[in-house]
């Protein structure tokens, strides 16, 4: 199947997702992953009216920004980023998607400063406590910390949360994470703290995101539903 059938397929997919939970489809948002994928297939991608792409490193979408700067697209930095990367990602990125520690935080903050501009950031929460996942634990004080920290990170905006569960063949065994972080997010909503928004709910990949649907999520992460399976180097 070409990338239009594929893209076509999964949005028939999230429509259905939505239709059984009595959500409506506009809610939720596709983001096509772009890793390892050349200029050429994301503009295919965008060539039928796919327009919100996330990158998981970089450098790479550094090398390809350039020939990608013509298209009518948003970009979003969903992998593990390095504070020593903060800056290039603050001047590439509409948002960065992982958020993991207040550090990391506060570089964002100065480096979108200094571009003068507005970077949407989401916290990164990892529900499975995997030691070799980044995230923050849902009952741990960074978290805490990034929450009270928002009001004097005026670059930043924060809008929600975004998780990557442990993986299992079976979809169905990522419910009970996208719950639990459906469920923290209800929490700090509840809270009303300044400056933070949690309008958004980042979970959900190509092989569970109409689990993820049914649950609560606003963007789901597709990279190999659309794009096929990475070539390996």
């Amino acid at each position: 199947m070409s990338i239009a059938d594929n893209i076509a397929e999964v949005r028939k997919k999230v429509e259905a997702a939505a239709r059984r939970v009595g959500r409506s489809v506009s809610d939720i948002a596709v983001m096509a992953v772009t890793k390892t994928q050349p200029p050429e297939r994301i503009r295919e991608a965008c060539a039928v009216g796919q327009r919100l792409f996330g990158e998981n490193r970089v450098q790479e979408f550094a090398a390809k920004a350039g020939s990608l700067q013509d298209l009518q697209a948003e970009w979003h930095m969903i992998g593990h980023l390095q504070t020593n990367k903060a800056a290039k990602a603050a001047e590439l990125f509409r948002a960065v998607d992982s958020l993991d520690s207040l550090k990391l935080a506060e570089r964002l903050d100065a480096a979108a400063r200094q571009f003068g501009g507005e970077l949407d950031v989401l916290l990164e929460i990892n529900v499975g406590g995997e030691a070799v996942k980044s995230g923050v634990a849902a009952d741990s004080p960074a978290l805490e910390e990034l929450l009270l920290a928002a009001p004097r990170l005026e670059a930043l905006s924060l809008r929600g949360l975004m998780t990557v569960p442990p993986f299992t063949d079976d979809p169905q065994d990522a419910r009970p994470y996208f719950r639990k972080l459906r469920e923290l997010r209800d929490r700090i909503a509840t809270r009303k703290l300044p400056a933070v928004a949690m309008d958004q709910l980042s979970m959900g990949m190509s092989h569970d995101f109409e689990i993820a649907i049914e649950e609560g999520s606003t963007c789901v992460r597709v990279g190999t539903a659309i794009f096929g399976e990475r070539r390996k180097k």
